[in-house]
């Protein structure tokens, strides 16, 4: 019979496939039994089986050939480290499912005002330490602290000497210092980025019904002496958002969530390296126990009296700034 041609099977006519029918159906006869040759061929003593004893090296084994450099090392270093924490504690099922619920909630507290995953980093101590590390400045050089989470991009830029404060109550303060260079030389445009709390212990972005945009926000450029002065509030201290799941964690540590008094800057400058920092209230009660590691006895300044300026505090603060480290 030729190809295509009709024939009777069980008593029913029915075409014979054709030639490129039956070609395609021996292709993938062929393949399967490709593959069922090559599991038979699998050397199965060639397997990293994953046990409890050597669940490091089969996790790392896994990283591939053209993986980054630096990943790779990350990578490795943190799963060797999670897997002993985790052997060292012996999480529990349900311990674990915790945990990832945990970190769900933690992501779902996030927005473009919130950063829940940055507070959890700074109440564990995580963001003052890579800080530490990545922050190295000679004695005398300001020192950096965490940033926190209520920094926002786009405050207005004021004259020198302007008031940040656009609505409130609280204590009125004149900030002021220079910006110098680790010889004492003034810096020349300088850009100062600074905010700071509400009298009642919040930022503008915590209260958007209450507060306006930017309250206690601003930015100020130096002059050719280096020197800065504004107006503003004096802070107060306050607790971190402590409604989610870092404020619950917190509790079950019996931690308080409360931060001492500080106002924010960010001082920067072309040829210098940026510092991110805090100057804190001198008498605040928090100072020694801040929920977010962050005072550092260098940033502490002193909230003066001012019977005879237009503030009622005066907060002096000179900035050193190191140069920027070159190649």
């Amino acid at each position: 019979m030729v190809a295509g041609a009709v024939g009777v099977i069980n008593g029913k006519r029915c075409k014979r496939p054709s030639a490129d029918a039956r070609a395609e159906k021996s292709s993938l006869m062929s393949t399967a039994l490709e593959i069922i040759g090559a599991s038979e061929m699998t050397d199965k003593s060639a397997i990293d089986y994953f046990t409890e004893v050597g669940s490091v090296e089969a996790v790392n084994a896994r990283t591939g050939t053209d993986t980054s450099p630096r990943l790779a090392e990350i990578m490795t270093s943190l799963v060797k480290h999670l897997h002993a924490f985790t052997k060292e504690v012996e999480i529990t099922q349900d311990e674990w499912n915790a945990a990832i619920d945990f970190f769900t909630r933690t992501g779902h507290m996030c927005d473009e005002y919130r950063q829940e995953f940055i507070l959890l980093s700074d109440v564990v101590g995580l963001s003052m330490l890579v800080d530490a590390i990545n922050s190295r400045r000679p004695e005398g050089a300001t020192e950096n602290t965490v940033m926190g989470p209520f920094h926002l991009e786009g405050a207005p830029e004021y004259e020198m000497g302007a008031n940040i404060t656009l609505q409130g109550k609280g204590e009125t303060c004149t900030f002021a210092g220079s910006v110098r260079d680790t010889q004492g030389n003034a810096i020349d445009g300088a850009k100062i980025d600074v905010w700071s709390d509400s009298e009642d212990g919040y930022y503008d972005v915590q209260q958007p019904d209450i507060q306006p945009l930017y309250n206690n926000r601003g930015v100020f450029r130096t002059g050719a002496d280096g020197i800065y002065h504004f107006k503003g509030q004096k802070p107060v201290s306050y607790p971190i958002p402590d409604d989610g799941p870092v404020g619950q964690l917190l509790g079950h540590l019996g931690r308080h969530p409360n931060r001492p008094a500080h106002m924010h800057y960010i001082v920067s400058a072309p040829g210098f390296q940026t510092i991110v920092t805090h100057t804190f209230v001198d008498d605040d009660q928090y100072l020694t126990s801040d929920a977010v590691f962050g005072v550092k006895e260098s940033l502490i300044s002193t909230f003066e009296e001012n019977p005879a300026g237009d503030t009622k505090f005066h907060a002096p603060f000179d900035f050193v700034l190191t140069a920027e480290k070159t190649a």
